[in-house]
């Protein structure tokens, strides 16, 4: 049940066709965990809390730098060499006490991804690296978990959301990881692109509009434009027994 300070916060979004008190109660039951406190984590776990997603778990081992300030809108000069996590959840639970909100420090990995997931509803890949990315598939795909996943790069970015058995997987779409290195960035990108992996989220939890499933959305910030390309499942693929995906353009 939604409380009459829950129906007066969130009226805006009520009043939306096909959302409802029924949609914010979704939204209140939801258990949400994003892989990364970076420059997709901040802006997608904030807009995620304001519209009031019951439970956010955080996942992310590192300190804040001051290198991350142009990007990461939950961490503040004052948090430099702080934990990531710790910074996020004193914000997050600042826009919205009505939540539940964890921070948990680890590096994930093979040994514990599945004890950290388990219990969640969604997955969000607010990372900076395909092989966690992999990882963070291969898990959703073991868990039948949708997985809503985000990558940026310059001004440039791209998003897509995966339901197993139903969509090709990331492994689909991106076949070898690529080697690891130090990626530009400026901070509008990461917040566009995680506005709309938590668009995403919403839309999932309330059961409203229709999803990025089958679609790769790119972003070109430079000459502001989005093109739509429709992603290709293929029976070979190693972590969804799809192969790795072509990219048609629609």
């Amino acid at each position: 049940m939604l409380s009459e300070h829950e129906l007066e916060k969130y009226d805006r979004q009520i009043m939306i066709k096909g959302f409802g008190e029924e949609g914010q109660g979704k939204l209140k039951r939801a258990k949400v965990f994003i892989a990364g406190a970076g420059g997709l984590g901040c802006p997608i776990s904030i807009y995620l809390a304001v519209a009031g997603v019951g439970k956010i778990t955080i996942v992310d081992h590192d300190k804040v730098a001051v290198s991350n300030l142009n990007r990461q809108i939950l961490h503040w000069d004052r948090d430099v060499e702080r934990r990531k996590v710790e910074s996020a959840k004193e914000k997050l639970e600042g826009l919205n006490p009505g939540i539940q909100i964890e921070g948990i420090e680890e590096t994930i990995t093979e040994g514990n991804v599945s004890e950290l997931v388990d219990d969640h509803d969604l997955i969000v890949d607010a990372m900076d690296n395909v092989l966690t990315r992999y990882l963070l598939n291969r898990t959703a795909l073991q868990k039948n978990i949708p997985l809503f996943h985000g990558a940026v790069y310059g001004f440039e970015g791209r998003a897509t959301t995966i339901i197993p058995g139903e969509t090709p997987c990331l492994r689909c779409l991106y076949r070898e990881a690529p080697p690891l290195a130090k990626v530009p960035v400026v901070g509008v990108a990461p917040a566009v692109i995680g506005c709309i992996q938590a668009t995403e989220v919403i839309k999932y939890i309330v059961g409203i509009g229709e999803l990025l499933a089958g679609r790769l959305l790119i972003y070109d910030g430079l000459s502001l434009k989005f093109m739509e390309v429709k992603v290709g499942k293929n029976p070979d693929c190693q972590d969804c027994g799809h192969t790795v995906g072509y990219i048609k353009r629609v």
